[in-house]
């Protein structure tokens, strides 16, 4: 069986060998061009059109009965010649390729075996339009190999980004005493799911809403914002002093019965029973700092945002809360402890099997040298 190492050499070794193929093969055909590498394309195109013409008209022309065939061919023939350049390169073998699918009168015709033969005198021009094609191929196969490698490099620095935090996990205190961390996040982390579901509860929707909108404006706040037609709702009409549960149960009620209770029954269910979904899924989560909880300056800065936030709603012990998670993140200590208790909620026992056996060492080494490897053939042949 292989192992996961054996399948990251090969993966990785697969695109290195192809892209340095793809590099010899096109080194070797831009080394060996045919006779004038400039008309490459002049030549190319040339031939290309006159075989498509022989191509074209054979059938008809080496039919005894169609002379009709035969005279238009020759006029397709003819205008295709004229359109080549004098000077271009093969001359000689377009010219007598045009002479081999000639006749000198009405008598005789033209077999397939002129055709050929005509093909056969194009066998110089030809070599221009094979290479070209196998040129366009192998500029594509490098193209396809240098990207291919590309990709390989990005997946091994994902890799490498892994292991390497799996090693740093690895070397974590699991004995640190992590509830000094865990104690004052959870306080808060209850505190705000608390206030959150009693304001929630029994705020306007206008005045839920509105915290809602503010909360949604700090970037390290991820919760959604009321869609605009629902905000502008409970903001200018009556219904908007009820709270959210109330305007729910209203949005079920048949419009005759929502007459009784509100102004505009039909638009509120418009924009209430329309946003359900939204509205419902409303929590706290977002305004929770959870567990392990984020590095020290991620958690700092959005501790301030969240105070803003918490300051609209909920109680002093709420607030306080929150500034006590601020606060830790000050001490010396809590990197240490973040990264215990990371490594107690995230590494496996098949992860912590590996680091003890030396296995993730070895791969993070392994994994190294192959992105060197990949990276060294990317910067010594150019980009396509």
């Amino acid at each position: 069986m292989s192992t996961g190492s054996d399948a990251d050499a090969g993966a990785t070794e697969e695109p290195l060998a192809a892209l340095e193929a793809a590099h010899e093969r096109l080194e070797g055909l831009r080394a060996a061009p045919p006779a004038d590498p400039d008309a490459v394309d002049t030549v190319a195109d040339a031939y290309e059109a006159v075989a498509e013409v022989l191509d074209r008209w054979e059938e008809r022309a080496t039919d005894w009965d169609d002379f009709e065939g035969y005279v238009e061919f020759r006029d397709d023939l003819s205008e295709t010649m004229a359109s080549i350049p004098e000077d271009v390169p093969e001359s000689e073998a377009f010219l007598a390729a045009d002479g081999h699918v000639k006749t000198s009168g009405v008598s005789k015709s033209l077999t397939s075996g002129d055709f050929e033969a005509a093909r056969e005198a194009l066998a110089p021009a030809r070599e221009y339009a094979d290479y070209r094609e196998e040129l366009e191929a192998v500029r594509s196969r490098y193209r396809r190999a240098y990207r291919a490698a590309e990709r390989r490099r990005r997946e091994l620095d994902d890799r490498i980004d892994d292991l390497e935090r799996l090693r740093r996990l690895g070397a974590a205190d699991l004995e640190a005493p992590v509830e000094r961390l865990r104690e004052p996040v959870e306080r808060y982390d209850e505190a705000v799911t608390g206030a959150f579901d009693a304001f929630r509860e029994d705020a306007s929707a206008r005045e839920f809403l509105g915290v809602v909108e503010t909360a949604a404006g700090y970037p390290l706040v991820d919760i959604r914002a009321p869609p605009s037609e629902l905000l502008a709702y409970v903001e200018s009409a009556p219904a908007g002093d009820r709270p959210v549960p109330e305007l729910l149960a209203y949005a079920e009620y048949s419009t005759s019965k929502l007459s009784h209770y509100v102004a505009e029954p039909a638009r509120l269910k418009r924009r209430v029973a329309t946003n359900r979904t939204y509205l419902e899924e409303l929590s706290a989560a977002p305004l929770c700092v959870g567990w392990p909880p984020p590095p020290p300056d991620r958690l700092r800065f959005r501790s301030e945002e969240l105070l803003s936030v918490v300051d609209r709603f909920a109680g002093a012990e709420t607030v306080r809360a929150i500034r006590a998670v601020r606060d830790r993140t000050r001490d010396d200590d809590y990197g240490r402890l973040r990264e215990a208790a990371v490594a107690r909620a995230e590494l496996t026992d098949a992860e912590r099997r590996r680091l003890e056996s030396g296995a993730v060492a070895e791969e993070l080494e392994t994994a190294r040298e192959r992105r060197r490897r990949l990276t060294e053939a990317l910067e010594r042949y150019d980009p396509p």
